[in-house]
């Protein structure tokens, strides 16, 4: 009877507790994640469309590398624009409150994963930048055309690298935060079930 009695007791402690994470907690996180994503979206948008009016002027006003330079930053940032646009529209089609424990995890792994691969390319793009400045000398037809390009894949480059290594920084706080707050709560409901089945 005493064992039966126990056994009830932790059962339903435990479907409580897995009930409570599937439907409030990683609804809430992954809420939290989709707003710090969307504000990053956000910021890359402004960013893609700012480059894009400065870049349409300078390409119409000026010559030489300068030219090819604006010219570069909007091509590049008509793609942005676009990335940034799908994402926010994708995400609005997302209820995080639908979402199981390891869904939620999974979904915020995976997009920390995407964004540490982006980390990669962006110094790929950089150094892309540099090999074209480095090659423009010994094109004179095409040295000013490589020339922009290459301040172009610099700038670029390096702003989605700062960009995209703090927007990991900041999902993935809030990942190991929430992974740390379920464990805490596991670890403190389980305890707390002990010593008050004990007295």
């Amino acid at each position: 009877m005493y064992w039966g009695r126990r056994f009830i007791f932790i059962a339903f402690a435990l479907f409580i507790s897995t009930e409570l994470m599937a439907q409030g907690a990683p609804g809430e996180f992954y809420t939290r994640h989709l707003k710090t994503q969307n504000t990053g979206m956000y910021i890359l948008g402004s960013w893609a469309v700012a480059n894009i009016a400065t870049g349409v002027y300078g390409w119409n006003q000026y010559s030489g590398d300068t030219k090819y330079f604006h010219q570069m930053n909007v091509f590049w940032n008509a793609v942005n624009l676009g990335i940034a646009g799908l994402a926010i529209h994708n995400n609005m089609q997302i209820d995080p409150l639908t979402l199981a424990f390891e869904e939620a995890l999974a979904e915020a792994r995976n997009i920390e994963k995407i964004l540490l691969i982006n980390s990669g390319l962006d110094v790929g793009y950089i150094g892309v930048g540099f090999l074209l400045k480095h090659l423009a000398s010994g094109s004179d037809k095409r040295m000013n055309l490589m020339t922009g390009y290459g301040n172009s894949l610099i700038l670029q480059g390096s702003f989605l690298l700062v960009f995209d290594l703090i927007l990991y920084g900041v999902l993935h706080a809030q990942h190991m935060n929430f992974v740390e707050g379920i464990s805490l709560s596991m670890g403190d409901s389980y305890l707390g079930f002990g010593w008050n089945y004990r007295f």
